[in-house]
């Protein structure tokens, strides 16, 4: 098996073990501009819910304080039940990238 392919695969598989510093550091080593551009995808592609879970992050954080300092006696609709439906919709983007991940790495290696 060629190393490239190897390194690419490795890349998109990160995800399981080390999602941002192994493609880093493959495109930062490597020469190839194969493996670059692969090691680049998946680099977002990991990207992807961590941006996610920030945005998450801010609007769960957000609906808190502004339940906490409020004057009404029930919160509205959002503030309880949006921040659970973002973090359902965080796992299923999370799950999409990482069986996407996993397809991409079967597909360099073949």
């Amino acid at each position: 098996m060629e190393n490239n392919k190897l390194l690419s695969a490795l890349s998109y598989f990160s995800v399981l073990f080390a999602p941002l510093i192994l493609p880093i550091i493959v495109f930062f080593i490597t020469h190839d501009t194969k493996v670059k551009q692969h090691a680049k995808r998946s680099l977002i592609s990991h990207l992807i819910p961590i941006i996610f879970m920030i945005i998450l992050f801010i609007v769960i954080y957000s609906s808190v304080f502004s339940m906490s300092y409020s004057s009404f006696n029930q919160p509205s609709f959002f503030m309880t039940s949006g921040p659970l439906l973002l973090v359902f919709l965080y796992l299923i983007i999370y799950i999409i990238t990482l069986i996407w991940n996993i397809i991409q790495g079967v597909k360099v290696l073949r």
